[in-house]
């Protein structure tokens, strides 16, 4: 039987959102995507543990004002994804904001925490323990860095959610 999850994708403006998703579902990078205006709805196929499993994965803008949107996005969500940018302190410091939004409106939505452009480690000025520490109020099941110009852990990111999903919502 096909299990089909709605996943979230939330953080904020050009920490890699779109790209991200970009590469999951079409394995490619591309350093030519547009800012995302309002929300995009992507599908994912994949099999895990002999499951078939389709993933919505809605990607939300990140600007502030899109914020207004993520409680509706929310509903009926089984799954999200946060991410902020290795190389951007103040992307990971708004976990905060975001996550107070989801856990009012999915208090227990599984939830991963992920830093993006990890190719870009030279520059990070975020460790993922400083992610860990932000993260630590809000129930957040995992945490990874990323890279979706060299497809580290990306594969590996939306498997993880997924388990996390077929384990929250067994049938």
């Amino acid at each position: 039987m096909t299990r089909a999850f709605k996943l979230i994708i939330f953080g904020d403006a050009a920490v890699g959102k779109t790209t991200l998703v970009k590469r999951c579902i079409t394995g490619f990078f591309s350093d030519t995507i547009l800012m995302t205006l309002g929300m995009e709805i992507h599908t994912k196929e994949l099999i895990l543990d002999d499951t078939p499993v389709v993933l919505q994965v809605w990607d939300l803008a990140g600007e502030k004002n899109f914020r207004l949107l993520l409680p509706n996005y929310c509903v009926g969500a089984h799954g999200g994804i946060f991410i902020y940018d290795i190389t951007s302190p103040p992307s990971l410091a708004h976990l905060g904001d975001w996550m107070s939004i989801v856990r009012e409106n999915a208090p227990d939505l599984p939830v991963i925490v992920a830093g993006a452009k990890k190719d870009l480690e030279d520059e990070s000025k975020v460790t993922i323990d400083e992610a860990k520490s932000q993260g630590a109020d809000f129930d957040i099941a995992a945490f990874f860095e990323v890279s979706s110009k060299t497809g580290e852990n990306v594969e590996d990111l939306f498997e993880a959610i997924t388990r996390l999903m077929l384990d929250s919502y067994k049938i």
